[in-house]
C-alpha cells in the first residue's frame, strides 16, 4: 500500500455565478489527499493518515475520499473542525488563504502501533501539516518508524502565508529533504525554499546524500529530473486549455507514485537502479496527469482510464 500523510481540507475555489458574478464552491482539496486520491483512482491500494473531522466538511472529505478508492481506516476522526482554504487565482497561479486554527488536520497526533507499517510499500508526506511543529513533529515520528521498510516520498508544496519563521521553516523542509528518497517540487516552491540556487547544484545534494530521484516540476514547460546513474531526465507538459491549476502538482505527485510501482521501481533500492527511459516513461504518464486535472476546476485528478494512452 502507498500512504499519504497529511492535510484534508474544504478549498473554496473561484467560478462564476448564473448572472455573471465572482462566486466560491466548495471543492475537497487538501495535497496530501489530493495525492492518495489521485494514487487510487489510477488503480494502486492506498491509504491516508492524518486529521478528519466528522463535521459537514469532514463527511465531505471521508465521501470523496472513499468514492475514490482511498483507504479511511487508519485517518483519525474528530469533532474538531475541518480546515478551510479560499483560493483566488492571479496571473495563473492559485494563491490560498487558509483557516486552520485547531481543526483536525492541525491537531493530528501519529499512533504508534496504529498503522500496519509492513503493508506499507511507500509513504508521501508534505504541504501545510509541516509548516506548524506539532504536525512537523508527528510526521517525523511516522517516518522514523516507517524508513527502514518504506520509500519516503516528500514535497513541500509551500504555503508561504501560513509560515511565520522563513528560515526556520526552511531548515525543517531541509530536514525532510534530507530523509526522503523521492524529492517532487515545483519551481516556485524551489525558489521559495532555495533562492537562485541551480536546480541542478542542490539535486546533485540530494543524490549525495541519499535520495534516489529528485523532480522539479515547472508548470507549462514540464519537469526536470536528476538521478544518481541516470542522470537528467526531463518531460515536456502537454498543451491543453486551462480552467485552473488547483492539484495538478497533486496529481504529478500521484502519477509519479504510481507508474514508479507499477514498474517495480518503487522500492529505495530499485529507484536508484531505475533506467534513463524508464524514468522519462513516468515523468512523461505525470505531466499528462496534471495536464489533465488543469482542464478541470479544483483538485479532481484523473482515473486511469482517462489517461491509460499515455501509459
Amino acid at each position: 500500500m502507498i500512504i499519504s500523510c497529511g492535510d484534508a481540507l474544504i478549498d473554496f475555489v473561484p467560478v462564476k455565478s448564473a448572472d455573471g458574478r465572482e462566486a466560491l464552491m466548495p471543492a475537497v482539496g487538501g495535497s496530501c489527499l489530493n495525492v492518495a486520491v489521485g494514487v487510487a483512482r489510477l488503480g494502486a491500494a492506498t491509504g491516508f493518515v492524518g486529521g478528519v473531522s466528522t463535521d459537514l466538511f469532514g463527511r465531505m472529505i471521508a465521501d470523496h475520499a472513499t468514492a475514490s478508492g482511498v483507504d479511511l481506516s487508519h485517518a483519525t476522526r474528530s469533532e474538531d473542525q475541518t480546515t478551510l482554504a479560499f483560493v483566488r487565482i492571479v496571473a495563473g497561479e492559485s494563491h490560498y488563504a487558509f483557516y486552520d486554527a485547531e481543526t483536525a488536520a492541525a491537531k493530528w497526533t501519529y499512533r504508534r502501533g496504529a498503522i500496519p507499517l509492513d503493508q506499507i510499500e511507500a509513504i508521501h508526506v508534505g504541504s501545510t501539516t509541516l509548516v506548524h511543529a506539532h504536525g512537523a513533529h508527528e510526521t517525523a515520528a511516522l517516518i522514523a518508524d516507517t524508513r527502514a521498510s518504506a520509500t519516503i516520498s516528500f514535497d513541500p508544496n509551500c504555503r508561504p502565508n501560513l509560515v511565520k519563521d522563513l528560515d526556520d521553516y526552511r531548515r525543517r523542509m531541509a530536514m525532510f529533504s534530507a530523509g526522503a528518497d523521492l524529492i517532487k517540487m515545483s519551481d516556485v516552491d524551489f525558489n521559495y525554499l532555495h533562492g537562485d540556487e541551480a536546480h541542478a547544484a542542490r539535486a546533485r545534494s540530494l543524490l549525495a546524500g541519499g535520495a534516489g530521484l529528485v523532480v522539479i516540476t515547472r508548470g507549462g514547460e514540464g519537469a526536470q529530473a536528476w538521478h544518481a546513474t541516470a542522470g537528467l531526465i526531463e518531460a515536456r507538459a502537454p498543451a491543453v486549455e486551462i480552467v485552473d491549476t488547483i492539484g495538478a502538482g497533486d496529481s504529478f505527485q500521484a502519477a509519479l507514485l504510481y507508474a514508479l510501482q507499477r514498474l517495480d521501481r518503487l522500492e529505495r533500492g530499485r529507484l536508484q537502479a531505475a533506467t534513463a527511459d524508464e524514468l522519462r516513461r513516468v515523468l512523461s504518464f505525470a505531466c499528462h496527469c496534471a495536464a489533465v486535472t488543469c482542464t478541470r476546476a479544483g483538485a479532481d485528478p484523473p482515473r486511469f482510464d482517462e489517461v491509460r494512452r499515455y501509459w
